[in-house]
């Protein structure tokens, strides 16, 4: 046993015996004795009452407002320097702990609170922690609000929200809802709670819905039909508004975001999709370039002095987005570099064991994986696997194929890799790692050759996308069930493609750039699994091929990877319609 726990043990033994004690904490009708010096290292409370609020000679000590069972635990917190914390007790030991300024059970108390915040108990501990100051506490409640926001609405909880707190929390672009009828559902839910006494407050709360964002026919459906709307001079205000601003949106095609005021302007989106380096113009680039799918803009995030290169992996991991291997014209890299999101800064971290251009490259259980590639010589069937925590890579069991120009993704525990190239044909197989058992498995062929393919799990199935089978650039999709071990064919893409980048976005599969057959593209689409179609996205700025693609989120600076919100006065918009409407 080392010193201090045994000082720890010591000091408990002589507070239960009741030896050496020189004070008496009195509770209610209970009674404590202690020895000052130890509670005055637990707190400064302690300290001031011994010191400054009681004379020296006074040796019992009345402390209101808690319950002989809270102090108790308090008083073993000093001794011991820990404390049971169930959910029983947790409320009213946060109280106490608050009372007598005892940091450390605060901060015990606070860690169990936030392990157990959920939708429906978010806005009630938000609101505790306004009685109980803990500010990390209240910080992360009130950031489950903002990120659960669709969920927390459903609950009665959220009915009891003040009319100032709600105003708050709906201006807030940061408001995860993936359709703003979401936030005007909300406020029509709230408000019906107690309609007669918050209907006052309906122009205030439908002036924070960005309501030029809704479609027509949901406005005309639902707002222009609201007996309660229909009577409020302010509401039928900004519904005029916002259908003024969905015309000039539909009419003038302005750019996605900066728009008129906050009626049109998107909120900020919970994730970003990045499109990494790649071959543009014929040649590498470091290009790194932000997809904002709110406001269906990307914008350029491009660190100048990062060494270019192409046919390589990245990875989202642990706030950083990690580029492995690829190629640069002159060398096959095994090197791995990290950007960190926060500080947008690049960090070198351990080299793969092997150079691997055509690399695939996936996440799972807090480890990357890269497998297969081109090392410069031969095309690769060996695989391995990076742990942050170590910062070392480990070989892990070879693949049944050398697969270069494959394309990789994580469903279910397991990693599945489909199609590539081995050198002498592209490939129609795929396989699955398990790592609890460190084994491939081959699973049902793909229905045509596929390398430069693109690969990504979604809606519970494996979709391979595109490619190039021999002789073509592909268009077509597919998607595997494990359940059934089959291939099913889904829509084509608009545009063929190989050497794309691939990721799934707010339920959206997305598919980025690449070869279309004749040239280099910088065109977007994605597939909707609810409709079986694809739909054209924003371009992004540059053309490219080779390059990787990965989905970033919950960084306290999100805000830095999205289309600018700056917002323009509505003047502006309301002059542009004076002038339309003098030159006619």
């Amino acid at each position: 046993m080392s010193e201090q726990k045994q000082s720890s043990c010591d000091c408990y033994n002589n507070f239960l015996s009741g030896e050496f004690c020189d004070a008496v904490i009195k509770v209610e009708d209970a009674e404590f004795k202690i020895h000052k010096v130890i509670l005055c290292n637990c707190t400064p409370y302690f300290r001031a009452l011994f010191s400054r609020w009681s004379g020296p000679n006074q040796k019992v000590y009345n402390i209101p407002g808690l319950s002989p069972a809270m102090m108790q635990l308090i008083i073993e917190f000093a001794y011991t320097n820990s404390v049971s914390v169930t959910e029983d007790n947790v409320q009213e030991l946060l109280l106490a702990a608050d009372q007598l300024n005892v940091m450390g059970v605060v901060q015990a108390c606070s860690d169990f609170i936030g392990e157990q915040l959920c939708p429906e108990n978010c806005v009630n501990i938000w609101h505790f922690t306004k009685i109980c100051i803990s500010p990390k506490l209240q910080q992360k409640a009130y950031r489950h609000i903002i990120d659960h926001f669709e969920d927390v609405v459903t609950c009665d909880e959220f009915l009891e929200v003040s009319v100032e707190e709600f105003v708050d929390i709906l201006d807030r672009d940061d408001l995860s809802v993936r359709e703003e009828s979401t936030v005007y559902d909300a406020v029509m839910r709230w408000i019906s709670h107690a309609a007669e006494e918050r209907q006052r407050h309906i122009a205030a709360l439908l002036l924070k819905v960005r309501l030029a964002l809704m479609s027509e026919d949901y406005i005309a459906n639902h707002l222009q039909s609201n007996e309660l709307l229909k009577n409020n001079e302010d509401c039928q205000t900004l519904i005029s508004t916002a259908k003024r601003l969905q015309h000039h949106l539909v009419t003038s095609r302005p750019s996605p975001y900066g728009l008129s005021n906050r009626l049109a302007c998107p909120r900020l989106p919970n994730a970003i999709l990045l499109a990494t380096g790649g071959w543009s113009g014929g040649d590498p680039t470091n290009s790194i370039e932000a997809y904002d799918f709110k406001a269906n803009n990307w914008i350029d995030i491009t660190n100048y002095q990062e060494h270019p290169r192409a046919y390589h992996g990245t990875a989202f991991l642990n706030g950083y987005v990690y580029c492995i291997g690829g190629f640069d014209r002159v060398e096959h890299f095994n090197s791995v570099r990290r950007l960190d999101l926060t500080t947008r800064t690049w960090q070198e971290v351990a080299p793969m064991h092997c150079r691997r251009c055509y690399v695939s490259v996936t996440v799972l259980n807090g480890c990357i994986y890269a497998m297969g590639g081109y090392d410069g010589q031969v095309r690769l069937n060996s695989a391995e696997r990076y742990q942050p925590q170590t910062n070392q890579w480990t070989f892990i069991a070879p693949m049944f194929e050398q697969r270069s120009d494959a394309s990789c993704a994580t469903l279910d525990g397991k990693v599945y890799i489909c199609g590539g190239f081995n050198g002498n044909e592209c490939l129609q197989t795929a396989e699955y790692y398990i790592p609890e058992v460190n084994q491939w498995t081959l699973i049902s062929p793909m229905t045509v050759r596929r390398s430069g393919v693109g690969v990504i799990a979604y809606a519970d199935h494996v979709f391979a996308v595109g490619g190039f089978d021999g002789s073509n650039r592909l268009c077509t999709a597919e998607a595997y069930n494990p359940l059934v071990n089959t291939w099913t064919q889904v829509s084509s893409m608009v545009t063929p493609r190989s050497n794309f980048g691939i990721e799934v976005l707010n339920s959206r599969l997305f598919v980025v750039g690449g070869f279309n057959g004749f040239t280099t593209t910088y065109n977007v689409e994605y597939y909707d699994i609810t409709t079986n179609e694809w739909t054209e996205a924003h371009d992004m700025d540059i053309f490219r091929s080779a390059l990787s693609c990965c989905v970033i989120y919950g960084l306290p600076n999100m805000a830095e990877y999205a289309a600018s919100r700056d917002l323009l006065p509505l003047a502006l918009l309301e002059e542009e319609e004076r002038e339309s409407s003098d030159s006619d």
